[in-house]
């Protein structure tokens, strides 16, 4: 019973920490670090790292920065880009320093699994994000973005305190991604065909417009030559030029 508890409280550790570091990987740090002062997690001796205040004072300083640009349309995109190369890894190795002193065969099997469980919190989070950008308002950006911190400190503390509940709860979540990032992905095709066509009207509205403007040119220079302003020779030279500016644009 003993070892059946433990290996369900580093499992819900290990897949605690790498769920948690794909949607903010500084607050999954903070939570661990100040946890491990307190006495509140008993991390093993491979993440105890995450105690020592260099750390635990870089995750604070990133998760300021993370607050605010979590909040700012667009700005959030780039940011979830940028750490598309930072939270997986992240959410790997936490994974693996999570299972303690295993065989590497082991430690490597959680790799994998923590990486892919933050690949797929992080799609499903910056996918969202894309979605969400559409909206004019900014209100939507701040609430997603509260709500998904919330959801990392809810999520951590039932992993910490209720493992076998939070991971009754993360296969509900699983099956749900299954279901929900198909759609999302699709959204976002939508989404990017509408601005093409947006982009697209516009370029045509301007072609038109330019060939308007052409057009006007040339009837304006043909009226100046019937009137005797222009010689011929004269009027062929402007017409050229029109002509060749036009091309060129």
């Amino acid at each position: 019973m003993e070892a059946y508890e433990s290996l369900i409280q580093t499992l819900g550790l290990s897949m605690g920490a790498a769920w948690a570091s794909g949607i903010n990987l500084y607050a999954t740090l903070l939570v661990l670090g100040l946890g491990g002062i307190y006495g509140v997690v008993a991390l093993p001796p491979e993440l105890e790292i995450l105690t020592n205040p260099a750390i635990i004072g870089a995750a604070g300083l990133m998760y300021m920065v993370e607050f605010f640009a979590d909040k700012t349309p667009g700005v959030d995109t780039a940011w979830d880009g940028i750490h598309s190369f930072i939270r997986i890894p992240a959410g790997a190795l936490l994974a693996a320093g999570a299972v303690g002193e295993v065989s590497p065969a082991l430690a490597v099997a959680a790799a994998i699994a923590g990486g892919g469980m933050s690949a797929a919190t992080h799609s499903a989070k910056s996918g969202t994000r894309i979605l969400i950008n559409s909206s004019p308002e900014p209100f939507s950006n701040w609430g997603a973005s509260i709500g998904e911190d919330l959801l990392v400190f809810a999520g951590l503390w039932a992993a910490l305190n209720h493992p076998l509940f939070f991971l009754i709860a993360l296969v509900l979540f699983i099956f749900l991604l299954i279901w929900l990032l198909p759609k999302i992905w699709k959204g976002i095709k939508k989404l990017f065909s509408v601005i093409g066509r947006i982009l697209s009207v516009e370029k045509s509205s301007k072609q038109a417009s330019d060939t308007e403007d052409e057009l006007s040119q040339l009837d304006t220079l043909n009226r100046l030559r019937q009137s005797g302003g222009l010689s011929e020779e004269e009027y062929n030279e402007a017409k050229a030029k029109i002509l060749k500016s036009h091309k060129n644009y």
